[in-house]
């Protein structure tokens, strides 16, 4: 499976992504896939407790997630014979409204290429090594203890 992965500390554009994602697996000779799922998510603007977000911040250990989202993807990849895989996470402070993932799947069919990017999101979620903390406007934050549901 072709995979990439990358956390990205300022903002960055989906469809952008994509568009690079597409010409380096056409450079590297990759026949492509008949079916491609992806999911976009951006910080709300509302924070677990219904008060207004100021931010969202996220911490990592450089490398380390690294491995892990590379660990998950290629299991998910596996289980759903996805042929690629593009993760774009973002880390450190990103504002409401801003993009914070990018996952997209190629698969030979919309089945499993969309079973694999459900899965992969769910992993990002409960096994991602990421530490999250809410900033509220009136400037206190708290960290978050849970995740937000389906």
């Amino acid at each position: 499976m072709h995979l990439r992965i990358a956390l990205r500390d300022q903002p960055f554009y989906p469809f952008s992504c994509l568009e690079q994602w597409h010409r380096q697996l056409h450079d590297q000779g990759h026949s492509g896939s008949a079916a491609e799922a992806l999911f976009i998510g951006r910080v709300r603007g509302e924070a677990a407790d219904g008060s207004d977000l100021e931010a969202l911040e996220l911490e990592h250990y450089p490398g380390m997630t690294e491995r892990s989202l590379e660990q998950l993807a290629q299991a998910c990849g596996r289980r759903h014979q996805a042929r690629s895989c593009l993760i774009q996470h973002r880390v450190g402070r990103v504002l409401p409204g801003e993009p914070i993932v990018l996952v997209a799947i190629g698969a030979d069919r919309r089945g499993p290429a969309q079973r694999c990017c459900q899965e992969v999101l769910e992993a990002l979620k409960h096994d991602a090594p990421f530490w999250k903390r809410e900033w509220h406007v009136d400037g206190s934050s708290n960290w978050i203890t849970g995740n937000t549901p389906l």
